[in-house]
């Protein structure tokens, strides 16, 4: 944390955390929907005049953020082009996933996001290709992002105790990778849909997704370019590999269908 930080705080609590981030960033926003914790944090943070409390919930819908926490965070940046996003926080089970989501879909300069959140998330965003838990989350994630569980922390540390473990969670953007996805809200579609049907065969799931607009020999066409077995399952499917699927099935939308956007036929 730095002179330069700009800190996204999900879920102010009393703002003990928020006093502490404002001892050393630049500026701290911090979002908080229920009005007399707000109260509470408002009272805790009253000394620290870098620190934006936001009685609101941070999400407008499940895919994007609250119009007002988006504007605050853009106005906190625009005071120096040295400033850079962390989101630093306890996030509220209910909202943990669609708020790392949606960051990681913004064009914000993010650079560090350290949360604590359920323990089986945390496992969910981490998870390597064959196991359980590995899905859309776990692709669009680590096709962008260093994701990496720091620790796991028992109930006993929080209070009100919660009934499950969490974990601590750092993720790091990683440009690279991120470049080589060739249009970022086809592909969080396409692997969002894919993953729906992940006990399907890979060919079976993208003959249904795009049955409009290619037919079965064009499936087999692009499976075969990347080498990929016709039995193969989404599941199984490295989050490179399933990248270049997905810029492939871009490619022949656009070019050959005419599709230049989600679902929806060029002119």
């Amino acid at each position: 944390m730095g002179p330069d930080d700009v800190v996204l705080e999900v879920g102010a609590g009393t703002g003990g955390m928020t006093a502490f981030l404002a001892q050393q960033a630049a500026a701290v926003i911090s979002v908080e929907v229920d009005e007399k914790i707000f109260r509470l944090a408002e009272s805790f943070v009253a000394g620290y005049p870098n620190v934006t409390l936001l009685r609101t919930d941070v999400l407008k819908n499940k895919n994007s953020f609250s119009p007002i926490v988006l504007e605050t965070v853009e106005q906190k940046l625009a005071e120096d082009p040295n400033r850079r996003l962390k989101l630093v926080s306890n996030l509220p089970y209910s909202v943990a996933t669609p708020v790392v989501s949606n960051l990681v879909a913004t064009e914000l300069p993010w650079e560090l996001m350290v949360v604590t959140i359920q323990k089986e998330l945390g496992y969910r965003m981490a998870a390597k290709p064959g196991r359980s838990n590995y899905g859309a989350l776990s692709v669009w994630l680590q096709a962008q992002c260093r994701v990496k569980i720091l620790k796991i922390l028992p109930p006993s540390v929080f209070w009100p105790r919660p009934q499950v473990r969490s974990a601590v969670v750092r993720l790091l953007p990683h440009e690279q990778r991120r470049k080589r996805i060739e249009d970022r809200p086809f592909f969080h579609d396409f692997v969002r849909r894919l993953f729906q049907q992940r006990r399907k065969l890979l060919r079976s799931g993208l003959i249904g997704m795009y049955r409009k607009q290619l037919r079965k020999e064009d499936v087999d066409a692009l499976l075969q370019a990347l080498e990929i077995s016709p039995q193969a399952r989404a599941e199984d499917m490295g989050v490179e590999t399933l990248v270049e699927l997905s810029n492939r099935v871009h490619q022949r939308l656009r070019d050959d269908v005419g599709i230049d956007v989600i679902g929806r036929e060029g002119e």
